[in-house]
């Protein structure tokens, strides 16, 4: 009997050797020593939030404080007759009491954003047990929605940051608002401070922005599309994509019906039936904008106070020149247009063909071969050097340094002069030039005139395959148009506070002297010819104009740079991936749309004329070596090597005299001994080579090849713009 009771409680015995009962009774010992601790760090975290909660709550400003809070700095601009061109930065609008918020735009935020906005305490639980539900049963990551209230913390106290930390604190931050302020004030605090797009903060801003009126006005539609906005300002903006902003204010109206906040007829409503006002923030004037107010931060000591800034943008010739680019520019193409006043000023600035699609702006930041147009630095270099426009030169077939440019049409037109040369573009005219001159002198030339961009110094240079600005050029014919006196552009005028205390005023910069005044009229002889006569006819506006083109390789690149009455445009015209274009030639569409916005920029001006005539200085008129020890002009620039360099004055080497004296030694000349054959007589060798002879008066007119750096006075010259080579590496 002992036996079997022992076998029967061995039976009862667990694996272990442990009996059942006990076992069980150790796992209710753990679970409820668990539920025990968890209950307990329950109860911990609780009183850690309600404490961080309560700390919060007092350290929140007062709702006066929040009311008066704005976040960033707001930019107006303004043209030159203080016309508003665009508001920048954030815009508040009106402030509107909760009484003063329509009702229905009110229940349109809160259907869309958080339905429960009314019952939770600045967190919704069950918003985030949904989101808990969805991220642990699928794919989606873990995302809970904001409520309004958070939302308030997130855009007054934090950043947008996805952290753990930061949605931690967003979430104590709005338990603490609910705390200190009813629902109302902090729905009142959410419409006026969210933000909408477009620099729009607040719900007054957003109505004055998209439809022209204050929010009080607000129609059950337009409250739809505004409470549609926060989800992504950017994506459903009505000025930006009219259609995704209709679809989104639907969803709104139909959570709005789906939640009894509006009847079945309210929501009958057509929103593409709602008119918007033009974004005029998304115009051309934004490429001068984009320019001009990065400038600022060069201009202005660190201010955050709302501020106006005075431009130089004429309204009225903004939106000629935008319409002058898009009626010429060739299809599929890009466009751009700089327009400057005679002291600088720009007037208009044209970045592209449409501003929405592509904010890159041509004007100022693309740089592109400008071909013939070019040949402005060519041709002052050689009249700096003593060509006048009459002065005869030959169109025939030329080599340099194994480079044999070649005239558009391919044929050679011989003799003519050095205007005639200019106003039909004859390359091989500019190549020989260039080569007589010194291609660092035309280098030079250019940067003289403002050009910043690299210059290589290969002789194809002088046909323009070294690529520059837009702004530069016209900078560039600027200052040929002011007589040869340097222009600095400029686009601010002053800057304001709000309440009229100027920060800066534009003062006017040292201006130089780049060439002598003749040179500046014989340049000036040469752009009017190349207008009335030449490749730039169509440039034409029935007053004075003087200009160039440009047209490079295989017409990819198309300019034309000139000036009238004090006003110098320049505009250029190609693809953005340097593609051919059919047919475009600075001639034709970049010349017409010229034309076509400088009839409207000169239309109040008066019609002025080009002092084109050459009061050429006594050492061009009668050489006499005693000139140049005489006093010096009050003209001169520095080369790139910092050499003083004065016209009309070959430079000596270090220690030498300029010019020999006589009875002194000429370097490289053997001096005449006694018994040397005296100059003049039988014996006298002649004063130049019969080749020379031949090539300066052209009786053998085969083709002349030139080594580079070797001066000669009788250049040949060119016809037809003719596309530059493409770029030699350096």
């Amino acid at each position: 009997m002992a036996r079997r009771g022992s076998r029967r409680r061995s039976l009862k015995r667990g694996a272990t050797g442990t009996p059942a009962k006990e076992e069980r009774g150790w796992f209710a010992r753990l679970f409820r020593r668990l539920a025990l601790s968890g209950l307990v760090a329950a109860a911990l975290g609780l009183v850690f939030l309600g404490l961080a909660v309560a700390f919060a709550a007092r350290s929140l400003p007062s709702y006066g404080e929040l009311r008066a809070t704005q976040n960033a700095q707001t930019i107006v601009v303004r043209a030159r007759d203080g016309t508003q061109i665009v508001e920048l930065g954030p815009s508040f609008g009106k402030w509107l009491n909760s009484n003063e918020i329509p009702e229905v735009m009110k229940e349109a935020m809160v259907a869309v954003e958080d339905r429960r906005f009314r019952s939770h305490f600045g967190v919704d639980p069950i918003g985030l047990a949904r989101a808990t539900y969805v991220w642990a049963t699928g794919t989606k990551r873990f995302g809970a929605t904001s409520t309004i209230t958070q939302q308030l913390a997130r855009n007054i106290f934090l950043n947008s940051n996805r952290t753990f930390d930061r949605k931690l604190r967003e979430a104590v931050l709005a338990m603490a608002l609910e705390s200190k302020f009813s629902k109302e004030q902090i729905l009142e605090l959410y419409l006026n401070k969210v933000y909408f797009g477009g620099g729009a903060y607040g719900i007054d801003s957003a109505s004055r922005k998209f439809f022209s009126h204050p929010a009080t006005d607000l129609s059950t539609a337009e409250a739809a599309i505004i409470a549609g906005l926060v989800k992504a300002p950017s994506r459903y903006s009505p000025t930006a994509d009219v259609q995704a902003a209709v679809s989104r204010a639907n969803v709104v109206l139909r959570l709005m019906r789906e939640q009894d906040r509006i009847s079945a007829g309210e929501a009958d409503v057509d929103i593409s039936a709602v008119k918007l006002k033009e974004d005029k923030a998304q115009n051309s004037v934004r490429y001068f904008t984009d320019w001009a107010l990065p400038q600022l931060d060069l201009l202005l000591p660190e201010t955050f106070e709302p501020i106006e800034v005075w431009t130089t943008i004429d309204i009225g010739m903004q939106q000629a020149g935008t319409a002058a680019i898009k009626a010429n520019v060739p299809g599929n193409t890009q466009g751009a247009l700089v327009s400057l006043d005679r002291d600088g000023a720009i007037l208009a600035m044209v970045g592209g063909t449409d501003y929405v699609s592509t904010s890159y702006n041509r004007a100022t930041d693309a740089q592109r071969q400008p071909g013939s147009a070019f040949k402005l630095f060519v041709y002052l270099a050689a009249l700096e050097a003593g060509y006048t426009p009459e002065d005869r030169v030959k169109d025939v077939p030329v080599t340099i340094d194994g480079w044999s440019p070649r005239n558009s049409g391919g044929s050679y037109a011989g003799e003519m002069d050095v205007r005639t040369a200019f106003a039909y573009s004859k390359n091989t005219v500019a190549a020989q030039l260039g080569n007589e001159v010194g291609f660092g002198t035309v280098a030079s030339m250019a940067r003289r005139f403002g050009i910043t961009s690299p210059i290589s110094t290969f002789p194809s240079m002088v046909l323009g395959s070294s690529e520059v600005r837009l702004i530069d050029m016209t900078r560039a014919f600027a200052s040929v148009s002011e007589g040869g006196v340097s222009v600095e552009p400029y686009g601010i005028v002053k800057v304001t506070t709000a309440g009229g205390d100027v920060l800066y005023q534009h003062e006017a910069a040292r201006r130089t002297q780049l060439v002598p005044e003749y040179v500046a009229a014989g340049i000036t002889d040469l752009l009017q010819t190349a207008v009335n006569t030449g490749t730039g006819r169509a440039a034409q506006i029935g007053r004075p104009v003087a200009g160039k083109t440009g047209t490079t390789s295989s017409n990819k690149d198309g300019w034309f740079v000139g000036f009238s009455s004090g006003i110098t445009t320049g505009v250029w015209m190609g693809r953005d991936d340097a593609k051919a274009v059919a047919g475009l030639q600075g001639g034709r569409a970049p010349a017409q749309a010229f034309a076509a916005f400088m009839r409207y920029a000169v239309k109040d001006r008066p019609v002025t004329k080009f002092d084109t005539e050459l009061q050429l200085p006594e050492w061009q008129l009668e050489p006499d070596e005693e000139y140049y020890y005489g006093d010096p002009e009050d003209y001169y620039y520095v080369d790139e090597q910092g050499n003083l360099i004065e016209p009309g004055r070959i430079q000596p080497a270090p220690g030498t005299l300029p010019f020999p004296v006589e009875g002194e030694n000429i370097p490289g000349v053997q001096p005449r001994r006694e018994g040397d054959p005296v100059p003049g007589g039988d014996e006298a060798p002649p004063a130049a080579s019969d080749d020379f002879l031949n090539r300066a008066t052209g009786r053998n007119p085969a083709t002349i090849r030139i080594q580079p750096g070797v001066p000669r006075r009788g250049v040949q010259p060119g016809q037809g713009e003719q596309p530059p080579p493409p770029r030699q590496p350096n």
